[in-house]
């Protein structure tokens, strides 16, 4: 009896630090992402994270947190509720470099008919953008969803532009990343979890 108390407690030592393991901060290119994040009330969780990278160039860190984590992206692009997508910027880049790939990115995983669907909010998002002026190099963009406003985004905690109604729209921009044709692969590979 006394062995089998011993291997249950073993056991529970074991399943205890490999929770513990789990919930470490993440690190990816010196950008550390906490396993979890508040937003508007709800407990997310860390789905996956990786780096965008154009040409030879590291942009920035992306990670995305979700209500339940998922390595399918149709899942992921049905999810409701918050989420969040983070960016840690790894260089510098002005608003009209930051927002033509997400245009892009739209475009690349959208018809011309859910485009002009989305027109206003393709609108706001750029203007939201351009209000940021340069994403500098160490900032961190939080691209929000949060159920009774809409699609909020952020500087370094500071919204730029009104937030942007529907959880369509949401679904939408991470599409960019998450898409058929994402903004690139790796980096979808690592916010699957991968």
């Amino acid at each position: 009896m006394n062995s089998v108390l011993k291997q249950l407690l073993a056991a529970a030592t074991v399943a205890f630090a490999a929770i513990g393991a789990g919930a470490q901060p993440v690190e990816v290119e010196g950008v550390k992402l906490d396993p979890t994040a508040q937003v508007g009330g709800a407990a997310l969780v860390l789905n996956g994270a990786g780096v965008r990278t154009r040409a030879i160039f590291k942009v920035y860190v992306g990670g995305l947190y979700v209500p339940q984590k998922s390595n399918s992206a149709a899942a992921l692009l049905s999810q409701k509720g918050p989420r969040r997508l983070v960016l840690t910027m790894l260089r510098n880049v002005d608003a009209d470099s930051f927002a033509g790939p997400l245009n892009d990115g739209l475009k690349n995983n959208h018809s011309e008919a859910q485009l002009a669907g989305f027109k206003a909010q393709i609108d706001a998002m750029n203007a939201a953008l351009k209000a940021v002026n340069e994403a500098k190099k160490g900032d961190v963009l939080h691209f929000e969803y949060l159920p009774d406003s809409g699609t909020r985004i952020t500087v370094n905690g500071q919204p730029k532009g009104a937030p942007i109604p529907g959880e369509d729209f949401y679904a939408a921009m991470l599409r960019i990343w998450l898409g058929d044709k994402p903004a690139d692969g790796d980096l979808k590979k690592g916010l699957l979890g991968g």
